[in-house]
Formats: structure tokens, sequence, C-alpha cells
């Protein structure tokens, strides 16, 4: 089995695969603080919850956007799986050109989604990862990753919000009942929601006159589900993309 990991700002997502298919999947909570062995132990409770024997890995794989926890998942993997994996940086094949002005500039996250774009759905595409940013990343004809675009996340927003504002609450993003708000909470959740729709679509609509009729439009991250089910733009749910990017990385670098 194949251990994937993807350290986010705001999420940990973990990922077993056997061969191609993803067994089972965990999201964690990004906690800057904690220390290897915290780290490794809650590992192997994740292991033993799956019924799954950490000495039966093959290997794992690691991209990070966060430097201080990529050395301290270092030290829990070498520790606590007896193995260190292999971490998606500069000189690791990926099978994705990029295009990129400056291709240091493209997180990990970034290029594991391409990968996992570019095999599975093929390009033209446009990624929309909803994560501590939403990210639009748009995949050629040929598979190369040319570019993208960058706002602030929902959770980001909401944040912002409650801690500029003196009478905002915080809010669940849960769906109103109509776009306009007749309370305060429903009112921001309409501007929220509606709101980051709004923008999904508008983005989306812009990359297709640059990148084509044909383009695909994958969404992933947390909150794929939450958006997608207001707006018909998001043709592939892929919530585990990065992951599945991650597992066709290994594959190309295997030892």
């Amino acid at each position: 089995m194949l251990l994937t990991i993807d350290i986010g700002n705001t999420n940990i997502t973990l990922g077993l695969f056997r061969g191609t298919e993803l067994v089972t999947a965990w999201r964690l909570a990004t906690a800057h603080e904690r220390m290897p062995d915290e780290y490794g132990l809650q590992l192997l409770g994740l292991f033993e919850h799956a019924g799954v024997d950490p000495a039966g890995l093959e290997g794992s794989v690691l991209a990070s956007v966060v430097p201080p926890l990529t050395g301290t998942w270092l030290q829990a993997c070498a520790k606590y799986l007896s193995r260190d994996p292999l971490v998606v940086d500069a000189g690791v094949r990926t099978g994705v050109r990029i295009r990129y002005e400056d291709p240091k500039g493209v997180g990990a996250d970034r290029v594991a989604d391409a990968a996992a774009a570019q095999r599975l759905y093929g390009g033209p595409a446009c990624i929309v990862d909803f994560g501590t940013a939403t990210t639009f990343d748009a995949i050629t004809a040929e598979g190369d990753y040319l570019g993208g675009a960058l706002a602030p996340g929902i959770g980001i927003a909401a944040e912002a919000l409650f801690q500029r504002t003196a009478k905002l609450p915080r809010v669940d993003l849960a769906r109103p009942p109509a776009a306009i708000g007749r309370n305060t909470v429903h009112a921001l959740q309409s501007g929220l929601l509606f709101g980051y729709v709004g923008l999904v679509e508008g983005m989306v609509g812009r990359f297709r006159a640059e990148l084509g009729n044909g383009m695909k439009v994958i969404g992933t991250g947390g909150l794929v589900d939450v958006i997608a089910a207001e707006t018909s733009v998001i043709e592939i749910k892929a919530p585990w993309l990065t992951l599945e990017g991650l597992r066709i990385i290994w594959d190309l670098n295997r030892p």
C-alpha cells in the first residue's frame, strides 16, 4: 500500500492506496505546534482504525505548502513508519511541464492536482480547488500547467468579516432559504455561498474564453460538494484529486 500526504495551511489530507484504488482517506486539522511524536502516534491510530499494518506499506509520498511542517512529518514517518517519504519538490518527476514564469512559485499541491487532471481527465481543464485559498489552475490541451488565479477561500472571507466588524457573527457555511437574506445570519450565508458560486462561474467563464470550449472543469477540496450543489459549471467532482496526483507522481519516481 502507498501512503499519500498533502500538508495544507488549514487541513492535512492523508490517503491509502492499494494499486490505483483509494482505500481510505482522512482530513485532519493542520496544527503547526504539534510535535513529530504527536503526528506519528496519530498516524498509527488511523492505521489501526483502518485495520492496516504500517509494516505493509510500500512507500509514502508527501506534498507540503507549510515548510515548517515538512520536517515534522519527515521525522514522524521515519520514526513511526520506518521510511522516508518521497517529497514533491524540484527534481522530482511529475509528468507535467510547468509553463509558469517561475516554476518554483507553483505549490506542490497544485502540481499534484495538475498531474492527476492530466492523467485522469486530460486537457484542456480548469481545476478549482476549495481550500484555504480558492485556486483556479489551467491545464492546456497538451497537459501542461499554464498558470492560474488565486482568491481568498470561503473560510478566510468569513473569518475576516467576523474579526473586522463589530456586530457580524460567525456563521456556518450553509445554504440560506433565499439569496435575499431576511436576517443577518441568512444574509451572511447568502453572500458567502452564492457570492463564491458567482466567483467560480465568472472565473470559469474567463478561463474557458482562453482555453477553449472543450475545457473540463474539475472541482476538488473540502468544500467542493457545497459549491457544486449550487452550480452546473463544475463538471467533475474529485475531492481527493491531490492524493490521486501524489499516487501518480510516486509511480513515476518508484524506486
